[in-house]
């Protein structure tokens, strides 16, 4: 059996994708994924205004509480789970 492309060992992560309210442009996207980006074992944030939607990737499960402090220190409402 062959490690799947450009990894070494097994790692293991979790994308889940978010609906945020009030982004309408690249500045907004970049504040959101700025906030989202330091709480611990996140690996990559992808914001779009355009739908309203956050795609995280880190390493575990996330608090959806601390994902809401983010999105809120960035200045707009953590709508949920897409």
């Amino acid at each position: 059996m062959t490690a799947p492309t450009g990894t070494s060992d097994s790692v293991t992560t979790v994308t889940t994708v978010y609906k945020v309210s009030g982004m309408s442009c690249g500045h907004c996207e970049g504040a959101v994924s700025g906030e989202i980006g330091e709480i611990p074992g996140v690996s990559s944030v992808k914001a779009v205004a355009s739908t309203g939607e956050v795609t995280v990737v880190s390493e575990a499960a996330l608090d959806e509480d601390a994902v809401r402090a983010a999105v809120d220190e960035a200045g707009f409402e953590l709508v949920g789970r897409a």
